[in-house]
């Protein structure tokens, strides 16, 4: 891999993590729920637009480069599965079962409608 590619990517990831910890920390400050709603909203969010992304990439409106840089570096900063992951299992260590499934499987059910709004949107370049 060229190494300005592979120093690109990082950097976008970086971004892309800095502008996860934003935005869950302005949702955490304006809406107080038990409920891991920054998580949610910074994955569906970040699938919409990776989809978007490969949608564009596949008409041939975005460069394989930018594809690498925008999707695979600043969205994979972005979004935060594993943080999802953690979080659904507090709270079925809680008890809390309606919120574990709708952090577990109700994020990733409206995370790939998201990701397949964004790929038809971004296919329509």
């Amino acid at each position: 891999m060229n190494p300005l590619l592979f120093l690109a990517i990082s950097v976008a990831g970086g971004v892309g993590a800095a502008l996860r910890l934003a935005v869950d920390g302005i949702l955490r400050s304006r809406i107080r729920i038990a409920y891991p709603l920054g998580t949610t909203v910074i994955n569906v969010t970040g699938s919409l637009v990776l989809g978007f992304l490969v949608g564009l990439a596949l008409t041939g409106v975005l460069s394989t480069e930018w594809r690498l840089v925008l999707g695979t570096g600043l969205m994979g900063g972005y979004t935060t599965f594993s943080t999802a992951s953690v979080e659904t299992v507090r709270l079925l260590q809680s008890r809390r079962f309606a919120a574990a499934l709708g952090t577990g499987l109700g994020m990733l059910v409206v995370s790939v409608l998201a990701a397949s709004l964004g790929l038809w949107a971004g296919s329509r370049f």
